[in-house]
């Protein structure tokens, strides 16, 4: 309580006692006990209204005692019960769980991991994927500052996720209990494969495998890769315990338009105990021609080698750099982006009136906007010499075809001379320009279209400042450049707008989930927010077919599938009332990467532990565990002093008190005939 609070109350102590004698015993002739009674009624109430007045914060302390926490983790991810596992982490965590022991010492708390981290998913040991360091960055939002032991259930083999081995909080002590074999067996394993998704006809892509040997004796195996039921590659390996790893890299034709399943397979004469990693599936698209691009400029811009790596990013994509005045026959190219033209592309621009080819035009600080004019008809233009910066705002109603929005608003402004431009036909604007705070009513970045026409226009240079400012974010270029592709792929297309446009992978691994999205435009090619559109998903495998529907998100709509078992598919996309439809195929490779492993991996485990100051426990060694939490005086309880402040007027029996007084001043003044 503060000298203010304290100084209020004793006056007003005085004041009641005053205002009581004075209208009860300063008059007085004869003092009697009524007289003494009713005064101190008086001073009562009075000094208790006042006092509600002043209404005084009073502070109570309590104390609580707070256990340790004690999170036992259950790996749940099929790895535990292909290495036979289950039953036996079943048991560990529910002996740790009912001790009393440890029940009284710690609050103790049961979770698992898959891929995701629950904390009341019951154990079925079916999870696709093993996510360990998810493990430490949920327990680190949930007991943030006490020190506190982890009880870790795991075989230490994880698929996915950062390094759990380094990347934990400092005030856990991990206590791995290690689940698995720990003997090391004779394996031969493919580790990894890479290959591209996607090859050209009549080329040939690369393939590069990872093998690795577990043993000590030599050992002679063959690398096989098959497509269908024929080999297509064949090589011998040898390993020692010298000898561990080996990396083959091999060059495949690509000879036939489609999607191309293959099958990479390491064999020898040996006995292994795990023979799941000895295979490894992929898939190859391969495409009858590349999308050729040429960019035509007459400038030198950092723009025109970020819009080369965007471009060729994609692997169905070259670009070509051409000057306006050198460029011969316009046939060779798909697409033609016209960087900042001014009068020198005037013989370009005429051949490309008569041939019609797609193109992306592009204005700056050098471009001659009077001459611009003669050549299309799809904007009118009144510009300044003065130049201004345009930042961009992205359109949610553009359905020329899908794109999310980047963040576009918070990226760096682009050059162009200050003027208006304004559609003169149907155009479709992405990104709207703005200039600081103040929205223009001209675009930024824009598409027509005219039949099997397409047209794009980005009115601002310095492009080259996006990719660097998505790369900042994203700690990658992917989705600038999947954005640039989307243009390019868009002005590729020579084809006219569908009302259902369906978008989707070719082939997908087993175990990852399948998402196909879907948009449906109305006969103004306007995004159509009330469409029912459905799937009908097909197993060529067994010809079991089920229906989906789809989800509608802010500018598509989705489906989504887990579990798929691997084989190859066709769907139907149908939409209920205008009985449009879409059909297509995906292959679902197989491949468990939970199948890959026969040991538990016991030096990471080791070193987690160590990193932690903990110890590593075998599943033999349960009771060393519970005798070590148990006896253990590094995880005390803390006492905790809990001060709770209230205002004196919530205080209930003050009223009911205040109450009382009056109305027994009021019944003894009544009853003695002193009203």
């Amino acid at each position: 309580m503060t000298i203010n609070t304290i100084l209020l109350l004793l006056l007003a102590l005085i004041v009641s006692a005053g205002i009581a004698f004075y209208q009860y015993l300063y008059k007085a002739n004869y003092k009697s006990r009524l007289h003494l009674f009713l005064a101190f009624l008086r001073f009562a109430s009075i000094f208790l209204v006042l006092l509600l007045l002043i209404n005084p914060i009073i502070s109570r302390k309590t104390y609580e005692t707070q256990k340790t926490p004690l999170p036992i983790v259950v790996d749940n991810s099929e790895s535990i019960s292909f290495l036979s596992q289950d039953k036996k982490a079943k048991e560990i965590a529910d002996l740790l769980n009912s001790n009393s022991k440890l029940q009284d010492k710690y609050q103790v708390q049961l979770f698992s991991f898959d891929e995701e981290f629950n904390s009341d998913k019951p154990f079925d040991f079916k999870g696709k994927q093993s996510n360990i360091y998810k493990v430490f960055e949920n327990l680190k939002q949930l007991y943030r500052t006490q020190n506190h032991p982890v009880v870790l259930l795991t075989d230490g083999n994880q698929t996915q996720g950062s390094d759990y081995v380094f990347k934990i909080q400092q005030n856990a002590n991990v206590l791995p209990v290690v689940l698995g074999d720990t003997i090391e067996h004779l394996d031969l394993k493919i580790t990894q494969l890479n290959a591209n998704k996607y090859a050209f006809l009549k080329n040939k892509f690369p393939v590069e495998v990872f093998l690795n040997y577990t043993g000590s004796k030599p050992v002679n195996a063959v690398l096989n890769i098959q497509s269908g039921n024929s080999s297509v590659y064949k090589q011998n390996v040898s390993f020692s315990s010298n000898k561990k790893s080996e990396v083959v890299s091999v060059l495949l034709n690509a000879d036939k338009v489609g999607v191309h399943t293959y099958k990479a397979v390491i064999s020898s004469v040996e006995n292994e105990k795990n023979k799941f990693n000895n295979v490894k599936n992929f898939a190859v698209e391969v495409i009858d021609q590349r999308t050729e691009v040429a960019v035509v400029s007459s400038i030198i811009h950092p723009d025109l080698g970020a819009i080369k790596r965007a471009i060729e990013a994609n692997a169905q994509r070259k670009v070509t750099f051409v000057k306006p005045k050198e460029i011969k026959d316009l046939n060779n190219f798909n697409v033609l982006i016209f960087y900042q033209p001014t009068s020198e592309f005037r013989s370009v621009l005429s051949q490309n009136e008569n041939l019609k080819t797609n193109s992306l035009v592009i204005t700056g600080l050098n471009t001659d906007f009077n001459f611009l004019s003669k050549f299309q008809n799809h904007f009118d233009f009144k510009m300044s010499t003065q130049k201004e910066d345009y930042s961009a705002d992205f359109n949610s109603n553009f359905n020329s075809f899908s794109i999310d929005n980047l963040g576009f608003e918070q990226f760096p402004p682009l050059e162009n001379p200050f003027g208006s431009i304004t559609p003169k036909s149907n155009v479709n604007t992405l990104l709207d320009a703005r200039i600081r705070t103040v929205k223009t009513e001209g675009p930024l970045l824009a598409f027509t279209e005219n039949g099997v026409n397409r047209n794009a226009y980005l009115f601002g240079e310095n492009i080259w400042k996006w990719r660097m400012e998505s790369y900042l974010r994203e700690k990658s270029f992917d989705k600038f450049d999947v954005f640039f592709d989307k243009i390019i792929q868009y002005l590729a297309s020579n084809t006219k707008k569908k009302n259902l446009v369906v978008n989707h992978e070719n082939f997908y691994n087993s175990g990852e989930t399948i998402t196909i999205s879907a948009q449906y435009f109305n006969k103004n090619y306007e995004f159509d927010e009330n469409a029912q559109l459905t799937i009908q998903l097909k197993n060529k495998e067994n010809n079991t077919a089920k229906v989906y529907d789809f989800v509608k998100g802010t500018n598509d709509y989705s489906v989504g599938f887990d579990d798929l078992p691997s084989g190859n598919y066709s769907f139907t996309v149908k939409e209920k009332q205008s009985g449009a439809q879409h059909a297509g195929t995906f292959h679902i490779i197989d491949f468990d990467t939970e199948k890959q492993f026969v040991n538990a991996d016991i030096s990471r485990l080791k070193q987690l532990a160590e990193n932690t100051q903990g110890k590593t426990y075998f599943t033999d060694q349960i009771q060393d565990l519970i005798k070590f939490l148990e006896n253990t005086d590094i995880y005390k309880p803390i006492q905790k002093e809990v001060v709770k402040k209230s205002p004196l007027i919530d205080w209930m029996w003050g009223l009911i008190l205040l109450a009382i007084l009056l109305a027994t001043e009021w019944f003894t003044r009544k009853y003695n005939g002193l009203l």
